[in-house]
This record gives C-alpha cells, structure tokens and sequence, in this order.
C-alpha cells in the first residue's frame, strides 16, 4: 500500500489542523503567562528564575501537571501536526536550499542534544551533592543553575524539558528532510 499525504480535503486533515490550533493556543497562553509572571518577580525582587514558575504551577488541579510539562507537550503535538498539514511547503525548495536546512537542522539537534545531556548532567550533580552534603532529598522542581547570568538564573526541570523539546523536534525535522519526498507533479494526487 503506497503511503499517501494528507490533503486539505481529507478528514484528517482538519483534525491535525485543529489540534495545531489547540496546541498555539496552549503555548500561547503558557508563555504569555510565564513572561506576565517573570515580569512580576523581577519587579518585586530584581531577580527572577527562568521557568520557576511554570514548573510550579499545576493545572488543572493540584498534582496533577504542571505548566512547563504541558508547554513540552504541546509543543511536541504541535510539531507533529505541523509536519503533517504543512508538507507541500518544503516540495518546491531547490536542492541547494534544502541542504543548507538540512545543515542547520542537523546543528540545532545536536546543540539541544548537547544543553539536554549538560541540563540533566548538572541536575544530577545538584541532587547528588544536596543528598550527600546536606543529607537529605532535594524538591527538584526548586533546582536552579546560576549560567550563564547569575541575576537570570534557569531552573533546571524547566530548561531540561524544553531543550528536550527542541531537540526532538529538530531531529525530526532532520529526519523528515532527509527522506525522499514528493515533487510537483506528485501533488495533486
């Protein structure tokens, strides 16, 4: 069975296209209140931690996830829809510019992959070295590295998850720019 894209005039298609909205929606309003949040803290005391908030915020109800854990899988969904819907855009690139996108996809995957491994190396140093020293078991959603501005700093949950996010997705960015595609003629099948 020969594998067919979507099209606008598919069922699916719409599907993908309305969780592609739900999903901007999500990280639209999850940014817009971190900033909004961000903004306060620094007003009130003069430092702020990058993503603090969003790790302590649950929604819908207590215990249950918290915000930075849906603007990660928000992101990832909204990905993927957008990969599916959005696939006649990359048929009409001319080799030469596909493989320049290639290049800079092929770099921000191994830099995300590179701040995720530093990311969760020094979260497992943080709570390795508070057990130890400390002798007792750290709340991991208060960890936070003081790098590369000691008056910015980025709790580490947060800057785990979202690194994470932008390497999967450039990986499947890469992936999907790396396998044969369709060409003009094949569209309006």
């Amino acid at each position: 069975m020969k594998r067919r894209h979507l099209h606008e005039s598919d069922r699916q298609y719409k599907i993908f296209l309305y969780i592609f909205y739900l999903c901007m929606i999500i990280m639209g309003s999850i940014t817009f209140y971190g900033i909004y949040a961000m903004s306060e803290e620094w007003n009130e005391n003069g430092i702020y931690v990058m993503g603090e908030v969003l790790v302590q915020t649950q929604v819908p109800f207590e215990n249950f996830a918290n915000l930075s854990t849906w603007l990660f899988f928000s992101t990832i969904i909204g990905w993927y829809c957008c990969s599916r819907i959005g696939w006649k855009k990359t048929v009409g690139l001319n080799s030469y510019r596909m493989a320049l996108t290639q290049l800079m996809l092929l770099g921000f995957a191994i830099i995300c992959l590179y701040e995720v491994l530093w990311n969760f190396t020094v979260l497992n140093a943080e709570i390795t070295s508070q057990m130890i020293l400390q002798n007792t078991i750290p709340d991991i959603d208060l960890l936070m590295v003081e790098y590369p501005d000691p008056l910015r700093p980025w709790n580490l949950i947060f800057a785990t998850k979202i690194w994470l996010a932008g390497f999967i997705i450039s990986a499947h960015a890469f992936y999907l720019s790396t396998r044969q595609r369709k060409t003009l003629e094949d569209l309006d099948e």
